[in-house]
């Protein structure tokens, strides 16, 4: 299962903010059904490589039909196949058991 972090950033929008942007990205997801957690700097997706790559490109076009001349797209993948385990919640709680 894969754990992937994606960031779109819209720019040459003509304002500063960008949530507009990013909502609609986020509907693009919840359309989707995939499992993703929204944070402050990006949004988290979990399941099946191949579905999460189709809803990535989706996400990073999204921009561009709201109007965005410019679209900058980060994207971190974590893809872990030795573990069915392998989740969101899953890589914190590791971490938390070793605090």
């Amino acid at each position: 299962m894969a754990v992937v972090e994606i960031s779109v950033t819209p720019l040459g929008t003509g304002r500063v903010g960008v949530s507009n942007y990013i909502a609609d990205c986020l509907q693009i997801v919840r359309q989707s059904g995939v499992k993703h957690q929204l944070t402050p700097m990006g949004t988290i997706l979990e399941g099946d490589l191949d579905e999460i790559f189709t809803l990535l490109r989706q996400m990073h076009e999204s921009p561009f039909a709201a109007g965005a001349v410019r679209v900058s797209t980060l994207i971190k993948i974590d893809d872990r196949r030795d573990r069915k385990d392998h989740t969101m919640e899953g890589k914190v709680r590791a971490v938390e058991e070793r605090i």
